[in-house]
């Protein structure tokens, strides 16, 4: 099956993979001529390139963490953790600038190709198709798992600020570059894992955004091959920190250019892209509003939609429904979207009947303010991203299901 998202254009694309092959390149020449490889001690231009990473960083895992909790999408949300772990130890490596902050310490130093490492693991597990069984336990789990990766940089930087074994000033320069080597050394059959993967994935949909995050992540593994062969402050040191700068910002130009409700929909997992389940759909609409739109004012309009959908959308979810979309005086309600609600089906109708109840208590003191009628149905749908190859585009659910609630909504009567 093939999506049809935009592609790069085959020029473009020879392009970018000729610029991620060029840091690859320019790291073999610099250990053919050590004569080129000098040395620029510079410590704000490195505080303020470490901090700008970890900058984005954190902003890509707060807007995929977002969306991995909206769509219930497990490569999401490893993916999310693989940004926010890099940012953590990124933050944690710029305090060791000397003389910006806290100075030179063997585990702040230690914390980019740690945090990294963390990230390719992250990185390696999204690239896999993952088992419905396995990404409802990530979904389910998911608080506590970040919880635990905010644990774990919280401790090393702790151990590190109290300069305890193995983190303390004992650990010499040349033990540190073996830590470096050995994390690289990891790092590079983690990202370039993964980076496999979404080429793979990308052979499937065709997408610039996944063939986006496959070089990004090809970039980090060659940040990482690099970090083998660097020497302090000289010019490869600083290669390592502006390819992982780059592949991050190649993953945000790329993510910009994605349609903002489903941005990063390209690399949903296959079930969360189209999948068919059971479940139940709430309509509700008001009853004669046509008629009162002809004839009141649309301030006035406007302020009787806003007072019955201020309260009735977060009561709607609440009661456990996907707000689907608000249309004109129309709500659509979807229930078990995820496949996480056995007892949709009494849900949606116990949500109608509270919606119902509610609208009618909002609209005490207004008797010329139309009522709500709905309709409630339970039945396969597909679930799934719905739209065109550009533009807009939105994560809905079709099927006879989906029309016969509709229907029974617009057949429903309401006596005043």
């Amino acid at each position: 099956m093939t999506y049809p998202w935009r592609t790069f254009e085959p020029k473009l694309k020879v392009g970018l993979v000729a610029t991620a092959l060029f840091p690859l390149v320019l790291l073999l020449l610099l250990r053919l001529r050590p004569a080129l490889d000098v040395r620029w001690e510079d410590h704000p231009s490195h505080f303020w390139l470490v901090s700008g990473a970890s900058a984005i960083s954190v902003g890509l895992g707060y807007a995929v963490m977002v969306a991995a909790r909206r769509r219930h999408d497990a490569r999401l949300l490893l993916i999310s953790f693989a940004f926010i772990v890099s940012a953590g130890f990124l933050g944690l490596h710029a305090l060791a600038t000397p003389g910006v902050l806290l100075g030179a310490n063997p585990g702040f130093e230690l914390a980019t190709p740690v945090g990294l490492l963390f990230g390719g693991l992250f990185v390696a597990a999204s690239g896999l198709q993952l088992p419905r069984s396995v990404s409802r336990l990530l979904i389910r789990d998911s608080r506590w798992l970040l919880l635990a990766l905010a644990g774990v940089m919280a401790l090393w930087g702790v151990v590190s600020l109290a300069e305890l074994p193995p983190l303390d000033n004992r650990l010499r320069q040349e033990q540190l570059s073996g830590w470096q080597t050995g994390l690289g050394g990891l790092g590079v059959v983690l990202y370039a894992f993964g980076a496999l993967g979404y080429f793979r994935l990308y052979r499937t949909r065709r997408s610039r955004f996944v063939f986006a995050m496959a070089l990004a992540f090809a970039l980090l593994a060659e940040a990482m091959v690099i970090i083998a062969f660097a020497q302090k402050w000289d010019i490869s040191w600083w290669e390592w920190h502006s390819v992982m700068l780059g592949a991050f910002l190649l993953i945000a130009a790329a993510a910009r250019q994605e349609w903002y409700e489903e941005r990063f929909s390209a690399v949903y997992l296959d079930e969360t892209l189209a999948d068919t389940k059971e479940a139940s759909i709430v309509f509700a609409d008001l009853q004669s509003f046509t008629a009162y739109s002809e004839q009141a004012e649309p301030a006035g309009v406007a302020e009787m939609l806003n007072t019955y959908f201020g309260r009735l959308i977060p009561l709607m979810e609440r009661m456990g429904g996907d707000v689907h979309q608000i249309i004109g005086d129309e709500i659509m309600v979807v229930f078990n979207k995820s496949g996480d609600q056995p007892e949709h089906a009494v849900l949606a109708a116990r949500a109608a009947l509270v919606l119902q109840r509610e609208a009618a208590a909002i609209a005490v003191g207004h008797p010329e303010w139309p009522r709500f009628r709905v309709g409630v149905n339970s039945g396969e749908v597909l679930a799934g991203v719905i739209g065109g190859e550009r533009g807009h585009r939105e994560h809905g659910v079709v099927g006879d299901t989906v029309n016969l609630a509709a229907r029974l909504e617009s057949k429903h009567r309401l006596e005043r």
